[in-house]
């Protein structure tokens, strides 16, 4: 029995650590991403994995009528909000100044990184 339970244990374990893996990064607890997001479920906005899921292989992102790279162009997205593309919620601007586009950048990175 009691090496059931210490299976049992290091299970609920590993399932925990894993868990605490796919954490929004302190990054989107900084700038408040989780008010509107999740990493595996829709709130307000979509679920993150789903946005990676939507761009694996798409290579260019078009915003506001004008097309970029795919990264360069959901940073602006993040960066200076929009609607449309999940939805009539229009998603806040969470940069629009530029002055913590370093940040966003990450952001984005790691939400296309969710799909790999």
């Amino acid at each position: 029995m009691k090496i059931i339970t210490s299976m049992l244990a290091a299970a609920s374990l590993m399932v925990a650590v894993n868990a605490m893996a796919a954490d929004m990064p302190e990054l989107a607890k900084k700038n408040n991403c989780v008010a509107c997001h999740a990493i595996d479920k829709k709130r307000v906005g979509p679920a993150w994995k789903d946005v990676a899921s939507k761009y694996k292989s798409v290579t260019t992102y078009t915003y506001k009528g004008k097309e970029y790279p795919l990264k360069d162009g959901l940073l602006q997205k993040v960066s200076q909000g929009g609607s449309g593309v999940w939805g009539s919620m229009p998603m806040a601007a969470n940069d629009p100044a530029g002055k913590n586009q370093a940040e966003m950048k990450q952001l984005v990175e790691f939400i296309l990184g969710l799909d790999k």
